[in-house]
Order: C-alpha cells, then sequence, then structure tokens
C-alpha cells in the first residue's frame, strides 16, 4: 500500500467510524499531505519504509524550512496528526512499529488568549447599528458571536431551528457535539429582528437553505465573510486592533470568569472537552487583577 493510499484509508476511518468534523478531517488532509509530499521527496513510497529518524527530520524540517517556517504550535499540531495516522497504520496491522511514537512535539510557550474589554465590545456592536438588511444581519451575528462563546464554524453553520427558544440556541461543536448555550436579551433582540426584517428578504435572493445566517445573495454566510464583518466593524468603531471571531469567544469567556462565573460552567459554555482548556482563560482575569491592584492600591509599588 503506498503512503497516499494509506492516507486515504485513515481520512476515511477518523471521518466515518470516528465521526471527526469536516473541518477536522480537512486539516488533517492538508497536514498529512504536506507529510506525504516531503516523504516523496526522500524518496519513500510505502509506510513500512519510513523510519523513526525521518519522522524526527520531517519535524525539523517544518520549523527551519527556507520558505514560511512554522512556529512551535503549527508544529505540533501536524505532528499530532503524523503521529496520529502511525498509530493507524500499526492498529491495521500495515506496519510492524510505530516509528512516530517517540518523536516529540517542540514545548509550548503559554499564549494568553487576547480578549477586548467590555467597552471595547459594546463599541465593536454598536458599530453595526442601523435599519438596513445587512447593518439587522451584522448585529444579530455579532450579538450571537458575544453572547454565546461560538466559534464561528458553529456560528456559520447555525440553522433557523437551531435558536431552539428565545432564550437558548443548539450550537454544534467540533465532533458534532451539540450544547445547548443560553442567549442573552441583547443578542435574542438582535436575532429577532433579523429575522422577522432582514433574513426574508435575503433568503429569496438565493436557493432556499435553512441557515440562520445569509450572505448578500441568499446563501449560508461564510467564514470568510463573517471575519470581514467583524474586521469591518473594529474599523468603524475606532479600535486601532485586529479583531476576529475568535477574539469575541476569547472575550466571552474572560469576561464571564472575571465575573465570578464557574470554570466548570464556561468548559460546558465552550463546549471544551477538558477544563485545563479553559483554565487558560482564568491567568487572563488573573493578570487583569493584578494590573489593577498595582496601578490602583496605594501601597502596591
Amino acid at each position: 500500500m503506498s503512503v497516499e493510499t494509506a492516507v486515504d484509508s485513515y481520512l476515511r476511518h477518523v471521518s466515518i467510524e470516528r465521526g471527526l468534523s469536516a473541518n477536522t478531517v480537512t486539516a488533517y488532509r492538508r497536514d498529512l499531505s504536506l507529510y506525504g509530499d516531503w516523504l516523496g521527496r526522500q524518496g519513500v513510497d510505502v509506510p513500512d519504509e519510513i523510519t523513526s529518524a525521518q519522522v524526527s527530520e520531517f519535524v525539523r524540517h517544518l520549523s527551519t524550512r527556507a520558505e514560511s517556517p512554522l512556529i512551535a504550535s503549527s508544529v505540533a499540531r501536524i505532528l499530532s496528526s503524523v503521529r496520529g495516522w502511525h498509530r493507524f497504520l500499526l492498529d491495521e496491522g500495515l506496519v510492524e512499529t510505530d516509528v512516530a511514537h517517540e518523536t516529540k512535539p517542540p514545548k509550548l510557550g503559554t499564549r494568553l488568549p487576547k480578549a477586548i474589554s467590555i467597552d471595547q465590545v459594546s463599541a465593536l456592536l454598536a458599530a453595526t447599528d442601523g435599519d438596513g438588511i445587512q447593518q439587522l444581519r451584522d448585529k444579530a451575528l455579532l450579538e450571537l458571536l458575544y453572547a454565546t462563546g461560538a466559534r464561528v464554524s458553529e456560528a456559520v453553520n447555525l440553522n433557523v431551528d437551531d435558536v431552539v427558544d428565545e432564550e437558548v440556541v443548539r450550537l454544534i461543536g467540533k465532533g458534532g457535539k451539540q450544547r445547548i448555550v443560553p442567549v442573552g436579551s441583547y443578542a435574542r433582540s438582535a436575532i429577532d429582528s433579523y429575522l422577522v426584517r432582514a433574513r426574508p428578504t435575503l433568503s429569496v435572493r438565493g436557493a432556499s437553505t435553512p441557515a440562520l445566517f445569509l450572505g448578500l445573495r441568499g446563501q449560508r454566510i461564510s467564514r470568510q465573510n463573517v471575519w470581514l464583518i467583524i474586521r469591518a466593524a473594529a474599523e468603524r468603531a475606532g479600535l486601532g486592533i485586529e479583531v476576529s471571531p475568535h477574539t469575541l469567544r476569547h472575550s466571552f469567556a474572560t469576561h464571564l470568569l472575571a465575573g465570578g462565573a464557574d470554570v466548570r460552567v464556561v468548559q460546558e459554555l465552550l463546549g471544551h472537552s477538558s477544563v485545563a482548556t479553559t483554565q487558560i482563560y482564568t491567568l487572563v482575569t488573573a493578570d487583569t487583577l493584578r494590573d489593577m491592584y498595582t496601578s490602583a492600591h496605594p501601597r502596591a509599588r
């Protein structure tokens, strides 16, 4: 079996048998295509010819290549895909040893999520005010992102029926896992206005679709469009910083924890499988408290 065929077999396995999301499978395909191309340049055509030394050399190559060397987190992600593939090869009896088992990922520094302040969020949301169709849509979209902490993929994949009632929305996260998240009054009001006053007009511009958020031609809005909408709103608000859909997710979590929410509750709302992923946000709030203490307490310095 060739490397290419073995990769295709693995991708079918993670898609069908493990039920991983389309976005995750696409990421695995991209990572393993990079690995397969590199192996081909080394003259390796079949999986049982790969050595441990070659896996380690591939990892070193990713971070030292002349064109676009990758940062540690990107290298670690690609290595995770490669190790998963090699485990699959061993489990399927296609190779006798897992040559990637001993290869360690590069050490990652602690990178704190970038959140913006409540005032900055308010300014961003205010930049979408207006009665136009596009403004109503953008307001509903941004209010929902901040109200629920949804990932951009979760937001664009929402259907109208996923707005379960006036107070909750059903999000489908990584691995197809569903979670129900409350929606605050501001977001509820914005979504209601969009559904009544804007979506009907947008929906007749394209083929019938159950999508909640529609583009100006009536199709389901894309991830790229969401980025552009938020970037334009940030410019109109005069924030002077780059804001992305994930910025609103980070801000959602940070503001909840700063307001006293339990980290386990925030974990459930974000759809994190491990509380350790959520706890990094506590470092952000701790830093904020420390800064406030240092600047405000007369004997802090």
